[in-house]
């Protein structure tokens, strides 16, 4: 007879099953200073957080009125890429903004 065979005590129920879980996610907060322009946090979202305009300019709004806003949410890697990667371009450009990450 072909088929799995058990190990003696051991029945269907017992079995342990691997799951899979969804990784944690973490949250691209963009901070307000007095050097970083409002059309250059608009260009960030637009350019590197694939916003629309409109959407960019509600979060640049938040920015600049509560102090920081959501620029995204993402896996750990994506969202330390980004905060690299958009540093980066401020610092290019000779803006001090700056980004942070949080759980969700």
């Amino acid at each position: 007879m072909g088929g799995a065979t058990n190990r003696p005590g051991e029945d269907q129920a017992t079995r342990t099953r691997q799951v899979t879980r969804r990784p944690r996610m973490w949250k691209v907060l963009l901070h307000n200073d007095d050097y970083t322009t409002m059309d250059f946090v608009v260009h960030v979202l637009v350019a590197h957080f694939d916003k629309s305009v409109a959407e960019a300019t509600h979060v640049m709004l938040q920015v600049h009125r509560k102090g920081k806003g959501l620029a995204g949410v993402y896996t750990r890697d994506v969202a330390e890429t980004k905060i690299e990667v958009v540093t980066a371009d401020a610092r290019e450009e000779g803006f001090p903004l700056k980004l942070t990450m949080e759980p969700e």
